[in-house]
């Protein structure tokens, strides 16, 4: 759901005579995929985006942000606030938390939900300084809306295990802060996006020469169906790298490599990238959930052999939003504090006990394993 703002005006003035000259310009703010409510591990979180655009002739400097519903229900700022802001496009000079005249910034929003939140509309209060001239402060109310529920239950892409669900939310360039512009307007495919990566007890994702990529844990593995549903789109011309030092470096047309996307109902598409060559479907089958509609490869941008998987609104996989879902069962065996614990190859720290994880979405750097060999 797309939900169109008008572009909100600071009034500042003491009688009608005023008005016109005192009226300034402020923030566009806009909410473009309605936010979602989504269990991610063991809590309930909300997830958007707020889009600021500067049309005012100064920069203004964000210094808080209150998400309320009726009462607030989260509160953004300093180095919180700092961490879930962005400029679109390249960064500007003017300092943290700035938006120059005429640029656009993103405030990623990831928050568990309170308990007392009725689930109800929401709405933004921001706080804003304005560099230069008088350098007044003055906050600015707006950008209501209701969020989404009930994201739909997948069977799990993969089986057996140890499988970690690597992605880091807050990552600068990671799935989630990622938006493209492909096919007329700007989406984010990957808000809820996980590469899966397999590994032994030690963290290893290889046995023998890394640098092979059949030796990777994961190379080859069956990947299934996480709905019934029908291929609307695959690809499948791309062959595997012989080496992971000698992969090629393709541009954005080719990074996903070879895929599948599966029409899962509910205006709800499957999307798997960087598979092996070789697939066993073709476009127009129908599939059942299990079955198996590719193999875990290398092809396409990737630095190692693993399984992209995200959920969209359309078969597209650049020009299509990402969407929640939970997984139906998975055993949580353990979990990466930071995606640099996982990348730097330290064996992941166990749980006290494993356990079975029903509809539920991974969280970051989760180690699971799925039912199945």
């Amino acid at each position: 759901m797309r939900i169109k703002l008008l572009v909100l005006v600071l009034l500042a003035f003491t009688g009608p005579a005023a008005a016109a000259a005192q009226t300034t310009q402020s923030l566009d703010m806009r909410i473009g995929e309605a936010p979602k409510i989504v269990r991610i591990g063991e809590t309930n979180q909300l997830v958007y985006e707020l889009h600021l655009t500067n049309f005012a002739s100064v920069p203004f400097r964000l210094d808080g942000l209150v998400i309320e519903a009726g009462t607030p229900i989260k509160t953004y700022e300093g180095d919180e606030l700092a961490a879930a802001f962005a400029i679109a496009g390249p960064k500007g000079e003017a300092g943290p938390r700035v938006i120059e005249p005429g640029r656009r910034a993103v405030i990623y929003v990831n928050t568990p939900v309170p308990a007392a939140y009725s689930r109800g509309s929401i709405s933004h209060r921001l706080t804003l300084g304005k560099i230069g001239g008088d350098d007044a402060s003055f906050s600015i109310s707006g950008g209501t809306a209701t969020p989404e529920s009930a994201p739909p239950r997948l069977a799990p892409p993969l089986r057996g295990g140890p499988w970690v669900a690597v992605y880091d939310p807050g990552m600068e360039r990671g799935h989630r802060r990622v938006f493209y512009a492909t096919e007329g307007s700007a989406t984010l495919p990957g808000r809820f996006a996980i590469d899966w990566m397999k590994v032994d007890t030690s963290g290893k994702l290889s046995s023998g020469d890394a640098d092979i990529p059949s030796n990777h844990y994961g190379f080859g593995a069956d990947v299934l169906a996480v709905a019934d549903g029908t291929v609307v789109a695959l690809r499948d011309d791309v062959p595997d790298p012989a080496t992971v030092s000698g992969r090629p470096r393709p541009g954005i047309a080719d990074a996903s490599g070879n895929f599948v996307a599966i029409d899962i109902g509910g205006g709800r598409f499957a999307i798997y990238e960087h598979l092996k060559q070789g697939a066993p479907v073709a476009v127009g089958d129908r599939v059942k959930a299990g079955q198996v509609v590719g193999f875990l490869g290398f092809t396409g941008q990737a630095s190692a052999p693993h399984l992209h998987f995200h959920l969209a609104d359309r078969a597209s996989i650049l020009g299509a939003e990402g969407q929640p879902y939970v997984v139906t069962s998975l055993t949580r065996l353990g979990q990466y504090e930071t995606i640099g614990d996982f990348s730097r190859g330290e064996t992941w720290p166990p749980t006290d006990r494993s356990e079975e994880v029903r509809d539920s979405f991974p969280p970051p750097n989760l180690v699971a394993r799925f039912p199945g060999d």
